[in-house]
Formats: structure tokens, C-alpha cells, sequence
């Protein structure tokens, strides 16, 4: 493949905001001037240690490491090749590529092309839905409630009952058997290559960024002996466990509010945003699971109880079962977690047919923790009237409250609990502490990794932190001077900076940063600094790139700049200082009358000046 001229490659990555970026998978919050902060999408954290810095296009996690710009964020997220990455933020914004043979050119390999193929699949099911076959189609929708706008808000389509309808159309589009094979577009059977999709309405299925990855499709003929719904098998880019169908739509408010409320379907999403509730999502054809959980986390920026994440379960065998897998994955967010369901066991779109918008909106007002629903669920069965129901009821749910970490919600579950039976507090408690201590035994706790460890077994990675550094005067100084020089030393004087990075460092860690910073011959070329931090040796690099990404104490970039400019001239008088000494000494060994005595007091007059000059004027 040619490559991209690097100048394309620069001017795509100026024009790319890299908080947009991140933004689209991360919640992420000012933390200060130039700064974005939210939950790493790269490990599972608590709290959020993830920082951005638009303004000089790079991220960094100060938890586990990971660091880099916009292109090998999406190569990392994406599983892109470099090349992909370019084209992709290219195409975002409209600007055409230069290849190194002198011609534009597309690309035509790689995920892109499932993307592409995907995206084609999704408007010609969507022109299908409009076509006389698909009566049926519409008739489904219509009958739940949903018109033509509903389905174009939601791009919802048609699949015709022929065997070849989608895959002639792409293939007149440049798209071979194979790419609509890896897509999940067409299978193969004895007959040949033909449309997975027959028959049936079909969402397509986005990803955070509102990428077609995949499809769902629902049976609507009777002579149709395949499974009721149908979704895209596995590929490259559509991986159904960690795929939520509307996320794309509901981001945006689920950032904001951070709530979440977990549907059952396709038509539970749509009429859930129809009746107000724009934070509904759905897994696609599988579970609730820990994946799901991780992509939430990040988008609702879960580090902390205020959020909430409500699940509406149908109450029956299947449902509670769903619930009580929700429950055991569901205590790792930080957000409260909720089971709501609907009078009658309505799901939220049979809901919203039958009683309204406002019902729908209602169904999730009269929510519970799901805490006392898992506990209702493991109650129920046992008889209560009797001393052996008692016990059983209690050794079902014990474990339950024995989950609980919190150490000011067990004992109050244990109360809960205790009332429900009608049995003696204590006597509950001791058994949440058993039923404690023998999951301990069964699920220890995990051992250490080898992701800290070195190359060699049992030797640690090197890796020097800004935690690692001296806590003197002498390294804040540094430190800080070469924090705001890669943050914003783009607008600052470039001839003060040149004569503050000419001095060398006392900390051998922070000089090894200076060298690297005072290498760079254009401080007004985007990327510079990142470069600077890149190009730091090692193990030194770590430490480059958090001063690139740490917050610098200023509100404003007219602030930091002048407190930049600040810790430069404090680095020159440092030096002054330092050589005045020097000559004090020197004095003391010289005659006064000397020619040699004399040379020594002009020059400390001259540090004096300099001195005056670095402190008098303003910075």
C-alpha cells in the first residue's frame, strides 16, 4: 500500500481535536485549564487517572501507563493500522489524502472496508423498508407503535426474502465475497454465497463512535424456520459482548445524567427514547456481562455512587435469571444499580402501546435496588411460615448480603434481611459472615500479575513517575519549569525558553527530559512536544510524558503561559546564583590589587546586572 505524505499526515492530526476523539468513548471532565480527565478505556480503575490534553493532542494514564496521540488512540481502540487510523480521521473531516506516488487513493483493505461494507448495508436496508415488499415490515413496526420517522431516527430497515438482493447491490459497489463474508453480510452453503439477512426488519448496530458494525434482524414470515432473531456473527469489528444497540444515540445524555437504563430489545431502546427516556440501551443477542459494564463505566464517567445504572427485567423464570447475573456483574460499577418492570410484566414497549409515554417514564420511577429485588428472587420459594423455609431462605440469601462491601450497607441489609425473615438479628449476621468467609475460600483473591514484572522473572519494570521524584525545592522548580514548557511553550518566547533549557538540571531524571525538549528546532509545530516526549530515553520516557499531561496550576492559558515564562527566568536566576557563588569564593583566594581580584568583581558586577534584568523586567 502507498504510504501517506507525511504532510497529510500532520496537517490531519492539526486539525483532529483529540478530545472530540477520546470524548466519543470516554465521559470526560475539565480538569483545569487544557485538561480532560475520565475513566482509562485501556485498564478496569475506580477513579479516574486517564488525562487528555487537547492542545497538545496526547493522552496519558497515570495508572497504567498507556500514553499516545489521536492515531494511536484509535489503533489501540480500533485494532486500526496506521494507515487506517489517517484515513478514518481524513474522512471525519473531509480532507483528501496525498499517497507518496503523487495520487489520492482510497483505501481498500482492512477493517475499513467491513465498515464500509457495513455502512452500504445499512442504507439499502433502510431504502428497502420503503419498497412494496417490505408491507410487512412496516405493518411490525406500526403495530408497536413505531412510524416512519421513529424508523429513520433509528435507521431501522428491511431485509427482502431474496437470496442474493444485498449481496448484488454491494457487489455493484466494489465489494467482493469476500469482504461481505468477513462483514457478516453474506454466508456460505451448498448453494453458494447468499444473504444472511432474508425476510426480516433489521436495526443496524453502531458502535460509541456511530459506526454500522452489525445488524439485527427480526423473523416476520411464517415460513421462515430460522431462529427469531438473528444477529451478525462475530468479526473483526462487531463483538456482540462488548456491543450496546443505541449507546451511539443515548451517549450523550447517559454522559450527562449518568444514568443507564438496561432494555431487553431492539423495540424496548426505541420506545424507550420515543417516550423521553433518551438513556435506554440493549445488549445485542447475549447477556449482560462484565464487557458491558467496562464500556458503560467509561461513558458515563462511573467513579462515583452518584450515578445510576436500572435494568428492566421481565419477572419471570427467565428474567429473575438474568437479574441474578446482572446483580453478580453489577457490583462493580460505583453508580446504584435498579430493577424496574413494568405493571403486568409490559415490557417497555408493550408499555408504551398499551398506557403511554408517561407509563414508560413512570415504570422507571417506581424502580428498587437490586439489591432487594436479587434478595426477593433467592427469598422466593422458600415457605417463611415454617423454621426450615427460614433457614433455607436465609442460606440462599446470605451470600447475597455477604457481596455486599460496603461496610455501612451489609449491616443494614443484614437488618433488612433479619425483618424479612422475622428472624434475630445476630443470628443473621453470623451467617452472612459464614457465607463471607466461604466465598473468600472459594474466590481468592487473584494473584499478581506479570504485568509489572521486568524481563527478567521477579525484577520490576523500571518506570520513573513523577511520584518518584524528590520532594526539594530544586526538583519543583524543574519540574514544574518543564511542564509548562511542553504544555505551552508553544506560546512563549522562544528565545527565554532556548536560554532556560540551555542550563542543565540537577535531577538527572528531569535533565534527561530537558535534553530531549531542547532538541526540538520548532516549538510552534504541532505535535512538538509529544515528539519531545517520545524521543526521551529510557526510563526516563514515563516520566516525559506525565509532565506533558499533568495538570499545571493555572486557570487560564494566559496564566500558564505567564507562569511558564515565570519558571524559566527562576531557572536562569538559579544558574546566576549559582555562578555568583562560585566567584565568592574565588575572591577569597585572590589578592584584592590583582588583576585576577579585579576580573572577579566585573564579572560579579555583570551577574548582578543580569540578575536585576531577569527579576526586574516582567515575565
Amino acid at each position: 500500500m502507498a504510504r501517506i505524505r507525511q504532510a497529510d499526515v500532520d496537517e490531519v492530526k492539526a486539525r483532529t481535536n483529540i478530545g472530540d476523539i477520546i470524548g466519543e468513548r470516554v465521559a470526560l471532565k475539565s480538569a483545569g485549564v487544557g485538561s480532560l480527565k475520565g475513566l482509562c478505556p485501556f485498564h478496569d480503575e475506580r477513579s479516574p487517572s486517564f488525562h487528555v490534553r487537547p492542545q497538545v493532542g496526547y493522552y496519558h494514564c497515570f495508572g497504567c501507563g498507556e500514553s499516545g496521540d489521536v492515531y494511536s488512540f484509535l489503533r489501540a481502540m480500533d485494532h486500526l493500522t496506521f494507515t487506517e487510523a489517517v484515513e478514518r480521521l481524513a474522512g471525519r473531516i473531509g480532507y483528501a489524502l496525498h499517497y507518496e506516488d503523487g495520487g489520492a487513493a482510497p483505501e481498500t483493505s482492512g477493517r475499513t472496508r467491513l465498515y464500509q461494507a457495513n455502512a452500504a448495508a445499512a442504507d439499502w436496508f433502510r431504502a428497502q423498508l420503503s419498497s412494496p415488499e417490505a408491507d410487512a415490515g412496516r405493518r411490525f413496526l406500526g403495530e408497536r407503535g413505531f412510524d416512519a420517522g421513529a424508523a429513520a431516527h433509528f435507521g431501522v430497515g428491511y431485509a427482502p426474502k431474496g437470496w442474493d438482493g444485498l449481496r448484488d447491490a454491494l457487489r455493484a459497489q466494489g465489494f467482493s465475497d469476500e469482504e461481505l463474508s468477513a462483514a457478516g453480510l453474506v454466508s456460505q452453503g451448498q448453494r453458494g454465497v447468499y444473504d444472511r439477512f432474508r425476510g426480516r426488519v433489521v436495526w443496524p448496530i453502531r458502535d460509541v463512535t456511530g459506526q454500522t458494525i452489525g445488524f439485527g434482524a427480526r423473523r416476520l414470515y411464517d415460513d421462515d424456520k430460522g431462529p427469531k432473531y438473528l444477529n451478525t456473527p462475530e468479526t473483526t469489528i462487531y463483538k456482540k459482548a462488548q456491543v450496546l444497540y443505541g449507546l451511539d444515540l443515548a451517549k450523550k445524555d447517559v454522559s450527562r445524567s449518568h444514568r443507564v437504563v438496561v432494555v431487553e430489545g431492539y423495540t424496548d431502546v426505541m420506545a424507550c427514547h420515543l417516550a423521553g427516556v433518551t438513556t435506554a440501551v440493549a445488549t445485542c443477542g447475549t447477556a449482560f456481562g462484565a464487557d458491558h459494564i467496562t464500556v458503560l463505566r467509561r461513558v458515563m464517567g462511573d467513579d462515583s455512587t452518584a450515578g445510576e445504572v436500572v435494568f428492566t427485567f421481565d419477572p419471570d423464570a427467565a428474567g429473575q435469571k438474568a437479574a441474578l447475573r446482572a446483580f453478580a456483574d453489577a457490583k462493580r460499577f460505583n453508580a446504584q444499580t435498579y430493577v424496574a418492570t413494568g405493571p403486568e410484566g409490559l415490557d417497555p414497549c408493550d408499555l408504551r402501546l398499551e398506557r403511554g409515554d408517561a407509563a414508560v417514564r413512570g415504570m422507571l420511577d417506581r424502580k428498587v435496588p437490586m439489591f432487594e429485588f436479587v434478595i426477593d428472587q433467592r427469598l422466593a420459594g422458600f415457605d417463611l411460615a415454617s423454621v426450615e423455609g427460614r433457614v433455607g431462605a436465609l442460606r440462599a440469601a446470605a451470600p447475597v448480603v455477604a457481596e455486599l462491601r460496603d461496610p455501612l450497607l451489609q449491616p443494614e441489609y443484614v437488618r433488612v434481611l433479619a425483618r424479612r425473615l422475622g428472624m434475630d438479628t445476630e443470628s443473621v449476621r453470623r451467617e452472612v459472615e459464614r457465607a463471607g468467609r466461604e466465598g473468600a475460600r472459594r474466590d481468592p483473591a487473584p494473584a499478581a500479575t506479570a504485568a509489572t514484572a521486568g524481563p527478567d522473572a521477579g525484577e520490576p519494570a523500571v518506570r520513573v513517575t513523577l511520584r518518584a521524584l524528590p520532594r526539594t525545592a530544586d526538583v519543583a522548580l524543574e519540574r514544574d519549569a518543564l511542564m509548562g514548557i511542553l504544555q505551552y511553550g508553544h506560546v512563549v518566547d522562544a528565545a527565554e525558553l532556548d536560554a532556560a533549557l540551555a542550563l542543565p538540571m540537577r535531577t538527572p531524571a528531569l535533565d534527561a527530559v530537558r535534553q530531549a525538549v531542547a532538541a526540538q528546532p520548532d516549538r510552534t509545530r504541532i505535535g512538538w512536544a509529544s515528539t519531545a516526549a517520545e524521543s526521551t530515553r529510557e526510563p526516563y520516557r514515563s516520566l516525559a510524558v506525565e509532565l506533558l499531561t499533568a495538570d499545571f496550576p493555572a486557570l487560564t492559558e494566559a496564566e500558564a503561559a505567564t507562569s511558564t515564562r515565570s519558571l524559566a527566568r527562576r531557572l536562569r536566576v538559579r544558574a546566576v546564583d549559582a555562578e555568583k557563588n562560585e566567584l565568592l569564593g574565588a575572591i577569597q583566594r585572590v589578592p584584592a590589587d590583582s588583576e585576577e581580584g579585579r576580573a572577579v568583581r566585573v564579572a560579579l558586577r555583570d551577574l548582578d546586572a543580569r540578575r536585576r534584568t531577569l527579576t526586574e523586567e516582567p515575565a
